[in-house]
């Protein structure tokens, strides 16, 4: 369900279907020939690192699915890749460990796949978490010093800052309405909440099943220094658990995330809205600490990327049909546009003859937007 990535004379991609007890991976293909040249599992085998995190055969149907396309960084030389949930997704009891490396960030190097590092957001995670959020590469001052850094809004519902070279946690804030975890160790381990865990009556867990973020594109300007998430807020899921035996073919989900928000994954999603059910919004954040800057408010929630310009201008989408430019140092709409479809997409930005568009597809249509001549 992703791009590939190109990385010099190799095709790397990975594979979906977290959801139907795949064991999944990473592999790179030759540009020329089609042929494999190195493939990475993202649940490790029998004496491989990571193997005893996976409790007897669990392993073997664990999901740890990739299905949004990773980083690269030349001067590493590595590629980074986020790793989807475990399965089954709500009902842990015979994957006991931590799963790896499910909601984790991996490092590869691009030319043999080997491991570099690694790095877990969600341990043994049973709210289907997926860490598949766009890895941001970008150099910042740290403590007196440029760091290579690598920033991470989660669906968890945490703002991570990793060092990119070796995976060291530097930072991790919630950013979001976090109930399933009570805060983050020194090392970036989440703390859990007692009682958080799917059950067969139902658990009420923030942020919901599509998380505080998802799939859709942040961004990172070095003009303003903050970094500006598309959340989901005040949202949640009442999360239930069954038993259940893998069988080939078939969803291997262990429960359901029940949800307020229409149109989210899961069946018994209640198809009316209130106020107190969650919306949408723009935040910035200062990677420096983690703290919130500004925020601007959708009326629903939102499932557009956002891109951020040397002008100063943030551009992203709503749910409710609506292309927006907003003051990326201060969150104030600039001006907006009614595209008339639901945007699902990251908007781009490029330039002909000397001029600059900013382009948008909303619903099944294709905007493209210019300053007057």
């Amino acid at each position: 369900t992703l791009a590939p990535l190109v990385v010099k004379d190799k095709v790397i991609i990975g594979t979906a279907g977290g959801e139907y007890g795949i064991r999944g991976f990473i592999a790179a293909f030759d540009a020329k020939t089609g042929v494999e040249a190195w493939r990475f599992y993202t649940i490790p085998g029998p004496g491989e690192p990571g193997h005893d995190t996976w409790a007897g055969d669990s392993w073997k149907h664990g999901g740890a699915a990739v299905w949004v396309t990773g980083s690269y960084d030349p001067d590493l030389n590595l590629t980074y890749w986020g790793i989807g949930n475990p399965g089954p997704d709500y009902n842990a009891d015979g994957r006991a460990g931590d799963n790896l490396y499910s909601d984790s960030v991996v490092a590869l190097d691009a030319d043999t796949g080997k491991l570099k590092w690694h790095f877990q957001f969600t341990p043994h995670d049973v709210f289907d978490y997926d860490s598949v959020q766009i890895p941001v590469l970008a150099d910042i001052a740290w403590q007196g010093r440029t760091r290579k850094a690598m920033l991470w809004a989660n669906r968890n519902g945490f703002f991570y800052v990793l060092d990119r070279t070796n995976g060291e946690f530097l930072l991790g804030k919630p950013f979001e309405k976090v109930t399933w975890a009570t805060s983050l160790d020194s090392k970036g381990r989440p703390i859990l909440a007692p009682g958080a865990a799917p059950t067969t009556e139902g658990t009420r867990i923030y942020p919901g099943v599509q998380g505080a973020t998802n799939w859709y594109s942040p961004s990172f300007s070095r003009r303003t220094g903050l970094f500006y998430i598309p959340t989901w807020v005040g949202y949640y899921s009442t999360f239930t658990k069954y038993d259940l035996t893998y069988e080939p073919g078939q969803r291997f989900t262990g429960g359901t995330p029940r949800s307020v928000v229409p149109g989210v994954r899961g069946v018994g999603y209640v198809n009316t809205r209130r106020e107190e059910d969650g919306s949408g919004a723009v935040r910035a954040i200062d990677p420096q600490t983690g703290e919130r800057k500004w925020e601007f408010k959708f009326t629903d929630v939102t499932d557009s990327g956002i891109l951020t310009t040397a002008s100063d201008v943030l551009f992203t989408g709503s749910r409710d049909g609506s292309f927006y430019a907003l003051d990326a140092k201060t969150g104030s709409e600039l001006w907006r546009a009614a595209v008339g479809g639901q945007v699902v997409a990251g908007p781009m930005t490029y330039r002909v003859s000397g001029k600059q568009y900013v382009a948008i597809a909303a619903g099944s249509t294709m905007f493209a937007f210019a300053l007057p001549d």
